[in-house]
């Protein structure tokens, strides 16, 4: 299981700010942090991932 830093969302594509992703993941339309240390947080790699898929599937839905 790998995990990715909130400051290298920006490598899977996601140039949201902090305040968006805070926002979407207390809206539960974001995947959850694991909290490393009290303000050190990371995502995991695959819900980053199916996260990103879904957005995609979307995506297609509409455009069919």
């Amino acid at each position: 299981m790998t995990l990715i830093p909130l400051t290298k969302l920006s490598d899977k594509g996601i140039l949201y700010s902090r305040n968006y992703i805070d926002r979407l993941i207390k809206e539960g339309r974001f995947p959850k942090p694991v909290f490393l240390s009290p303000r050190r947080r990371a995502f995991i790699e695959t819900e980053i991932d199916e996260w990103v898929k879904t957005r995609i599937e979307q995506r297609d839905e509409v455009a069919a």
